[in-house]
């Protein structure tokens, strides 16, 4: 068997309810063991119903005040460059779900820039590069994030990583504006896939019987460059956590019963 980082594994929980709360009780305990070992932790968010949903039943488990919030970082896989109080913006569903629920300090929330910045669609993406390089970890141009959450799209997509676009294969820099996305809204700025991989571990969260096929591409080796989810891979593990209708078409020996 492969070792974890190069092999994905599949957790599947009955539903999206169910799935929220089994991968916020995941991120809870991580968190928790940090804190209590006195560990810096960096978190990639992403957005989506089912991702806000994570942070959301985070929110709402008491076990949340166990964590020592002054120690971790949060930051954003990508985001909607629309003003901050659009509802299609990340850092919006993020901030009501969890992120106003906990005492972490305002400096630890590194949200993209928005229009409201008065900041162009690219000079915002050099922005988030310049403030991922204040944390720079390892010899790379970025922290080291402990976990990197990734929603994955009917089409294949991670972040603002969109099927057969030339920004899936750029490996210079850390953060791209990304124009006439083929999702809306057409403007955003996505990390790319070398940050988002170099974190000790991906979970991908996918729910609903439009994403099956998505996954099974994705399990099946698929040209990342045509399905980005593909591409997806943590240092030390890689997890596909997925509801029972997202999971029809994955493999019986990839599904993770012990995880």
């Amino acid at each position: 068997m492969a070792e974890f980082g190069t092999e994905k594994r599949v957790v599947i929980s009955p539903d999206a309810p169910s799935l929220a709360a089994a991968v916020a009780r995941r991120f809870l305990d991580r968190l928790i063991k940090r804190s209590e070992a006195g560990k810096v932790t960096h978190i990639a968010l992403t957005g989506g119903a089912i991702g806000t949903e994570v942070l959301k039943a985070a929110g709402a488990d008491p076990r949340r005040t166990q964590v020592d919030w002054t120690r971790v970082h949060f930051w954003w896989g990508d985001e909607r460059f629309v003003p901050r109080s659009d509802p299609d913006r990340n850092e919006r569903g993020a901030r009501h779900a969890l992120l106003e629920r906990i005492d972490v300090p305002s400096e630890n929330v590194h949200a993209m820039a928005s229009p409201d910045d008065g900041i162009s669609l690219d000079d915002a993406a050099l922005s988030y590069a310049d403030e991922l390089a204040r944390f720079a970890d390892d010899g790379q141009e970025w922290p080291r994030f402990y976990i990197c959450f990734l929603g994955v799209g009917a089409d294949g997509h991670i972040a603002s990583l969109f099927p057969d676009r030339g920004e899936i294969q750029v490996t210079d820099r850390a953060v791209l504006p990304v124009h006439e996305a083929p999702k809306p809204p057409a403007d955003r700025l996505t990390l790319t896939r070398p940050v988002l991989n170099s974190a000790r571990c991906v979970w991908m969260v996918l729910s609903g019987e439009d994403k099956a096929a998505a996954l099974g591409l994705a399990l099946a080796g698929a040209s990342y460059d045509s399905v980005p989810a593909a591409g997806a891979k943590g240092v030390k593990r890689t997890v596909l956590f997925v509801d029972e209708d997202a999971a029809k078409q994955v493999p019986a020996d990839l599904i993770d019963r012990d995880f």
